[in-house]
């Protein structure tokens, strides 16, 4: 989980640029490839053999995510530059990520033109309320208000985009947890195949019995210091490197789904069951 990627970090939300693209080296060396929220939802990862799946995403639309140069390009030093970068060096690690959509996209100038090139070039579009309200102080209509009225926008804006995955704001449920997963506003109707949280470990397996679309965990991206690291990316990956039978591996067939047949590395606890390999 990215928000702003800026040369001057003001919270443990932010991340350096610098920062950024050594974490995603440091995915790319050990294995992981990038799929979008909506493709682990349904689990349709095609993902080589061996290899394991991760979803970046950015929360919030900052323009330090994503915005144009005069050639129309990715400026240099956003994330969706620097990630293309790394992915250009990288055999297997896709330049693509899941960008969680409030108002006004990207800084707001040419946000239609931004969130189309976004998507033709095969970031995922997702949901993240039209004015970033914790759901839980709302109506039940205003939050389906919120929600629908961010799909309205999106899709005026890229019509055949999906938006098919939300982003909770502050990682808080509306007082009715279905309604972050479908609902009706002003005639623009929704239905979400997750529900992202904020925090604070790997999400497990959409194959696995304990997979909970309302309430997908997210990583947030962090080093090994500050307030909250031990939750933190550093953390996490360093974790599962060190017991490798914890996360998802690839098959390398996105039509089948395996797991280990050796009882030695199945775990026998749910708490561990949720970060096996599938």
């Amino acid at each position: 989980m990215y928000h702003r990627i800026t040369p001057e970090p003001t919270s443990v939300y932010d991340r350096t640029p610098r920062q950024f693209r050594a974490e995603l080296r440091r995915l790319a060396e050990e294995d992981y490839v990038p799929v979008t929220t909506a493709e682990y939802a349904t689990g349709r990862m095609d993902v080589p053999a061996g290899k394991h799946p991760v979803v970046l995403t950015f929360d919030d639309a900052a323009e330090s995510q994503f915005r144009l140069n005069e050639e129309g390009e990715p400026a240099e030093d956003t994330a969706v530059a620097i990630l293309r970068d790394v992915a250009a060096s990288h055999e297997d690690f896709r330049p693509v990520a899941s960008f969680y959509i409030t108002n006004p996209p990207f800084g707001g100038e040419h946000a239609e033109r931004k969130l189309r090139w976004l998507h033709e070039h095969g970031f995922e579009l997702g949901n993240h309320t039209l004015d970033h309200p914790t759901l839980s102080t709302v109506s039940a209509s205003e939050v389906t208000h919120q929600i629908a009225g961010m799909r309205r926008e999106i899709l005026d804006a890229v019509p055949d985009a999906e938006v098919s995955t939300f982003a909770l704001p502050r990682g808080v449920h509306p007082d009715s947890e279905q309604l972050a997963r479908s609902g009706e506003s002003r005639g623009t109707r929704y239905h979400h195949d997750a529900v992202l949280l904020v925090g604070a470990r790997p999400a497990p397996s959409p194959h696995a019995a304990g997979f909970d679309p309302l309430n997908v965990p997210r990583i947030r991206s962090q080093g090994d210091s500050g307030s909250g690291a031990e939750l933190g990316s550093t953390a996490w990956l360093d974790k599962l490197a060190a017991e490798p039978s914890r996360r998802y591996t690839s098959d390398g067939d996105p039509s089948v789904v395996s797991y280990p047949a050796d009882s030695s590395v199945t775990p026998a606890t749910e708490s561990e069951r949720e970060f096996n390999a599938y």
